[in-house]
């Protein structure tokens, strides 16, 4: 299959490459960039939670007696990215925001102090609003943004000749910021008519609201979950 990977890099880069050793077409099209935000990460804390391996790309030497502390990891990737900063103790949820409040709360009754959520500036869920509510007392963070990029002349270009069968997207954001690159190259009908292959649903939300009607959704939000959905494609 031909297609189009939105993910930042380096991420989007393990992807394409994944994807090519499968025999697929892969035109690399990140619309996200990182940028990491300078943060004052000092505190008693009793464990560190993140919903992204940005945040531990972002903070990477710079967490120092933080790395001694637990990590509570949203799924398998951000975990291997905390292994690979340093961290020892590793607990990995499955995948999404809800699995991590799961985690988190069931260690509630161990824990000796608040969290510090490392964060992104903008946040699809209020992470500590919902620990909150199973008595643990997080701390917000914000350790990086990502910046919304133009549509790539290769993208457009691509949309435009109608040589993708599929585009993958990985984040919310950068499903909106796909829509909102369309717009303003002119490209909404070819944007809205191919097939739009997305992490969950939470990500396919925009894609939907927008008009697309030829959206596959993963059935877990992992990257073994979407090369498995690019093969029924």
């Amino acid at each position: 299959m031909r297609l189009a990977v939105t993910r930042p890099r380096p991420d989007g880069e393990r992807t394409a490459a994944a994807l090519r050793a499968r025999g697929h077409d892969v035109l690399l099209a990140p619309l996200l960039q990182l940028e990491p935000v300078a943060a004052d990460l000092s505190g008693d804390w009793a464990g560190v939670v993140v919903t992204s391996a940005n945040a531990l790309r972002a903070t990477d030497g710079k967490l120092g007696a933080l790395l001694s502390l637990p990590l509570y990891a949203v799924g398998a990737h951000s975990a291997e990215a905390g292994r690979d900063t340093g961290f020892a103790t590793v607990h990995t949820a499955e995948g999404d925001a809800r699995a991590l409040t799961r985690l988190v709360a069931s260690e509630a009754g161990k824990l000796r102090g608040p969290l510090v959520h490392l964060a992104a500036e903008q946040r699809a869920a209020d992470l500590g609003a919902e620990l909150r509510s199973h008595g643990v007392t997080v701390t917000t963070r914000v350790v990086y943004r990502m910046l919304a990029l133009p549509l790539p002349l290769e993208l457009s270009d691509a949309l435009r000749a109608g040589r993708l069968d599929a585009v993958l997207h990985y984040s919310k954001r950068s499903a909106e910021t796909f829509l909102a690159g369309a717009s303003v190259t002119g490209l909404n009908a070819q944007a809205l008519g191919i097939r739009h292959l997305c992490l969950s649903e939470q990500v396919a939300a925009p894609l939907a609201a927008a008009g697309a009607d030829n959206v596959a959704v993963a059935g877990m939000p992992d990257e073994s979950a979407m090369i498995s959905l690019i093969g029924s494609a």
